[in-house]
């Protein structure tokens, strides 16, 4: 049995090419408590534009956020809230395919954004639970620190640079099945928290990364590339 953390699969839809036997068995047959798994992920994605026009922007994540998650598949819930079928991943022999519901707070009078998992209608996840909370704010970079510190050249620095600060704390319990309840606590915990992180730290790099790269082409600024 391979004890190695398997990467996150492409997404794809719940009942197209899923191995039945790998997947989380149904919560109404599997009385096992939840075990949980943490982690903790603090990012800055820079846009170069001023605070209001990136405000604006993310306001407006309805025409960009769906396109911007690919390959993760995703369906609006509503004004705010997607449903993401995030994909497929495991460890200890075991996989899930995992899907969750996120609605993208509007900013509070302190301009704070917030990320929060919400029910997604006519489904109940298969063995296990997501909590996703997450917050951010809109700060105004030091340009010239920036593009020192990023070794972009003088010429291709912006007059202005928006920083999108955010940290997400992140638990999911799993209703683990009885043959990796065997192995031991701490090897489980371990293995579970490294790939929760591994998963955040992908996912969130590349959603950034797209995010970066529709807002700086929906308003044609150019976005210098860094050196090294």
């Amino acid at each position: 049995m391979q004890s190695d953390i398997s990467e996150p699969q492409p997404s794809r839809a719940s009942s197209d090419g899923v191995d039945d036997s790998l997947a989380l068995a149904n919560p109404e047959e599997n009385t096992e408590e939840l075990i949980w798994f943490h982690s903790t992920f603090e990012d800055c994605m820079e846009m170069f534009a001023p605070v209001d026009t990136v405000a604006e922007y993310l306001g407006q994540h309805s025409g960009w956020f769906c396109r911007c998650a690919l390959p993760m598949k995703t369906e609006p819930l509503g004004n705010n809230s997607y449903d993401l079928l995030i994909g497929r991943f495991g460890a200890l022999g075991y996989r899930v395919e995992a899907r969750i519901g996120l609605e993208l707070v509007p900013p509070d009078a302190e301009g704070i954004y917030r990320i929060r998992t919400v029910p997604i209608p006519n489904y109940t996840a298969p063995g296990y639970e997501v909590d996703f909370q997450s917050t951010m704010k809109l700060v105004q970079l030091p340009t010239a620190d920036f593009c020192a510190e990023r070794g972009i050249k003088v010429t291709e620095c912006p007059t202005q640079i928006t920083g999108a600060q955010w940290c997400l704390n992140l638990a999911v319990g799993v209703q683990i099945p009885q043959f990796i309840r065997s192995k031991s606590e701490g090897l489980i915990q371990k293995t579970g928290d490294a790939l929760l992180k591994n998963i955040v730290k992908q996912v969130s790099r590349r959603l950034s990364a797209k995010t970066q790269q529709d807002f700086h082409s929906s308003l044609g600024i150019p976005f210098p590339k860094q050196r090294g």
